[in-house]
């Protein structure tokens, strides 16, 4: 399978989009005007594809090559739907087990946490379409190859794939130390997922608002909180203990 890739020039570009490719975002130099830039955002109008304007060093960064303002990004895997993962893992007979990461940025606990969802059995891993993460080489990397085998679902927004968990029947579980409950003091029976926030503030106020159940890590230290990929290996593998004591695994 590939690793991360980018497609630059304007009709290297145009032909991947009017392809239907998958692209996690584009790139185009700030001050670009010509009748083919005008053409490439005729094919973006109406697709939901990030495209940021930015200066021509950063393009150059990226590439040295002749990318006439206009670089492409392209998933190193494909993403896949929520609402079609979880039909299929309840056609399996299970209790699917989810993981969302609301707003983490760092690509290296991105693939650590991957990592322990695999070797824990996790159904699949959400993320937001904006400000998040993506599966690149870097991740890839991180989590041992494990996205290349672990669903990953980039959805609109962590809010409505929460709701939609809801309505599937999922109980959803948030880690933030703004809870009082210990996570140890859940019981994780039947369909479960679990959000774990951002690395600067955590699990935004909607979600932990809609979410079914609040838990803590307890910490003793001087340091104020766990690293996020740490945390979550903590929160997922006491689903993991508990379904194990329960002999649903």
């Amino acid at each position: 399978m590939k690793e991360n890739e980018i497609v630059f020039g304007l009709h290297a570009v145009l032909e991947a989009i009017q392809a239907e490719k998958e692209i996690d975002k584009i790139l185009i130099k700030r001050e670009m005007q010509s009748d083919l830039s005008k053409e490439l955002f005729d094919a973006l109008r109406g697709k939901d594809i990030i495209v940021q304007r930015v200066p021509a060093e950063r393009l150059d960064r990226v590439t040295r090559k002749n990318h006439q303002g206009v670089i492409a990004f392209i998933p190193a895997v494909t993403y896949q739907k929520l609402d079609q993962i979880v039909p299929f893992v309840y056609e399996q007979g299970k209790n699917p087990f989810i993981v969302l990461l609301d707003g983490i940025t760092d690509v290296r606990n991105f693939g650590a946490i991957a990592r322990t969802c695999e070797c824990a059995g996790v159904d699949a891993i959400v993320i937001p379409e904006r400000g998040s993460v993506t599966v690149n080489a870097d991740a890839i990397k991180t989590s041992a190859g494990a996205l290349h085998v672990l669903p990953v679902c980039k959805e609109k927004s962590i809010t409505q794939s929460i709701r939609y968990l809801q309505e599937c029947g999922f109980k959803v579980v948030v880690a933030s130390e703004k809870a009082v409950e210990n996570f140890t003091d859940v019981a994780y029976e039947g369909p479960i997922a679990i959000v774990m926030g951002a690395e600067d503030v955590g699990v935004s106020n909607e979600n932990l608002r809609i979410a079914d159940l609040m838990v803590k890590i307890p910490q003793f230290g001087t340091i104020g909180s766990l690293n996020v990929s740490v945390a979550a290996s903590v929160m997922i593998y006491e689903v993991v203990r508990q379904r194990v004591i329960e002999g649903v695994l």
